[in-house]
């Protein structure tokens, strides 16, 4: 009797040239082979480079309505301009986009995914597109998102401490030319004299970043917060199903090059345990537990980068609130804060190929 072959559907990498395209790429070498043809896509002056992906080195096409022809899934990391213009026009040709910019996070036509958390969000696409949360709130969602589902979470406290990597290429150069301007100096020991070292090399940042924490990261909104805090505080809303969480953020840069932390309040409908809370994190796909300050460990930046869980750590109760939880996390925000979790959500599509 003859055996029937599932077709392995082909999919386009948009941005493979890019910082998270790079890490889409080894990911991509790295997870199962489920992918007929992999066609990498970006703008025309990368056009004819060639990029290695499962061992073969594959050449780059110019972004163009035709290279999606014959496209299954189409991973996009680029700029939001350029997805709002080229994720619809693939979508119009049955590509179904993976989108990792903030073009359309919050549209309500457009489910926002994380396969841990919500992946029957990913079935239902009316426009043909499924959006990629911001790296910052992939950082925590996923741990958050366990401890919901056991006790249901009523509120969010956050404060971020972001790499210089979620500001692009950019702001890992900026951050190492100012540490080479200010290295084996006595600075940072009277007002101003980083900022005077530093001068002009400030790059996508306000304030030096070397031998400081600049409590700012994105671009001003209305009262006094930034696109980021925003951005943390709609985009859990919508992955959680909970419309109306009360969620307050500070985001800051700090001089890391790679891996976002969160400190995190969280406040519950029902009473919390430390123990049960352990087990939850402990036993979470995609979450590292790494909690024993009595040994000095939990998650830092160093721990966590170039691995694809979150780590969580410094997990208590809150001391005046019994059903309050505070917790540290860490997330590379270069794989599971984009790359990985981008992946994910197209291998959950791929699959409905096999259904």
């Amino acid at each position: 009797m003859a055996t029937s072959s599932v077709r392995r559907p082909t999919l386009a990498v948009v941005g493979a040239t890019g910082s998270v395209g790079a890490v889409l790429l080894q990911i991509l070498s790295q997870h199962a082979d489920i992918w007929g043809e992999i066609r990498l896509v970006a703008s025309a002056r990368s056009a004819g480079r060639k990029l290695a992906v499962r061992g073969e080195e594959v050449e780059v096409h110019a972004l163009e309505e035709s290279v999606f022809d014959g496209v299954d899934v189409a991973m996009f990391d680029v700029p939001d301009e350029v997805s709002a213009q080229w994720a619809p026009i693939a979508a119009s040709k049955g590509v179904v986009v993976v989108d990792n910019s903030a073009a359309f996070r919050l549209d309500e036509d457009v489910p926002l995914v994380v396969p841990e958390v919500n992946p029957h969000a990913a079935r239902v696409r009316p426009r043909g597109i499924v959006a990629n949360p911001n790296c910052t709130t992939l950082s925590m969602i996923v741990a958050i998102g366990a401890l919901h589902a056991e006790f249901g979470l009523r509120e969010l406290v956050v404060s971020s401490y972001q790499a210089v990597s979620g500001a692009g290429r950019a702001g890992v150069e900026t951050l190492r030319e100012q540490l080479a301007l200010v290295a084996g100096t006595e600075l940072g020991t009277s007002p101003g004299d980083v900022r005077r070292a530093v001068g002009d090399a400030t790059g996508p940042f306000p304030e030096p970043v070397a031998l400081n924490v600049v409590p700012w990261a994105g671009s001003l909104r209305e009262d006094g917060w930034s696109s980021e805090e925003m951005k943390v505080r709609d985009e859990s809303r919508k992955i959680l199903g909970l419309p109306e969480l009360p969620v307050a953020v500070t985001c800051v840069r700090v001089p890391v090059v790679t891996t976002h932390s969160l400190t995190v309040h969280a406040r519950f409908q029902s009473e919390v345990t430390v123990g049960r809370a352990r087990e939850i994190l402990a036993t979470a796909p995609g979450v590292v537990l790494f909690d024993n300050p009595a040994a000095g460990e939990f998650p830092t930046p160093a721990d966590a980068v170039g691995t694809d869980p979150t780590w969580v750590g410094r997990v208590r109760r809150s001391l005046d609130d019994p059903s309050g939880l505070e917790l540290f996390v860490c997330g590379d925000n270069l794989r599971k804060g984009a790359a990985l979790n981008t992946a994910q959500i197209a291998e959950l599509i791929a699959a409905e190929f096999a259904a």
